[in-house]
C-alpha cells in the first residue's frame, strides 16, 4: 500500500530538479533536496526487498519468517520516508514563506507527527496488547 505513494512522491521529487524555479533554491537547499531524494530511494529499496526475497529466495512460499522479515523491512523503510518527506516539506515551506524559522517549525511538527503515528502509536499499542494478553499469547499459534 505504501509503494504507489512513494513512487508518485519519487516522481515529483525528480521533476522538481528540472523545474526552472529549482534554481531559486540556495545550493544548500538543493543539496537537502538531493538528500531527501536519496532517503526516498533507500525507502523504496527497503520496501521492495521483501518482494524480491519472496520471488527469489522463498520461491513464492509464505512463511512466518517471511512475514516477520517483510514487517521489519517495512518498519525500517518508514524512517527514511519520514525524513525525506519532512525535508521536502521544510524546503517547500521555506520557499513559499521565505522564512527558515517557520519552515523549520513546520518540519519539526511534521516529523513528530510521522514518528508519533508510525512508531510511537504502534509500539504503545503492541505493549498494551502484550500487557493485556500476557507474554504467552504472542508465542501461541
Amino acid at each position: 500500500m505504501v509503494l504507489p505513494g512513494i513512487q508518485a512522491f519519487f516522481g515529483f521529487q525528480l521533476i522538481a530538479v528540472f523545474n526552472s524555479r529549482f534554481q531559486d533554491l540556495t545550493h544548500m537547499e538543493q543539496i537537502l533536496h538531493l538528500v531527501a531524494l536519496l532517503m526516498l530511494a533507500i525507502s523504496i529499496t527497503l520496501i521492495m526487498t521483501p518482494a524480491a526475497y519472496h520471488r527469489i529466495a522463498a520461491r513464492g512460499m509464505v512463511s512466518r519468517h517471511f512475514i516477520e522479515l517483510a514487517s521489519r523491512f517495512l518498519e525500517c523503510a518508514m524512517f527514511p520516508l519520514m525524513l525525506s518527506i519532512t525535508v521536502d516539506i521544510f524546503l517547500l515551506a521555506r520557499f513559499i514563506l521565505d522564512n527558515a524559522a517557520i519552515a523549520a517549525g513546520i518540519a519539526l511538527v511534521t516529523v513528530f507527527m510521522f514518528f508519533g503515528l508510525w512508531y510511537v502509536f504502534p509500539w504503545t499499542q503492541a505493549a498494551r496488547a502484550k500487557n493485556r494478553h500476557g507474554p504467552s499469547s504472542h508465542t501461541a499459534g
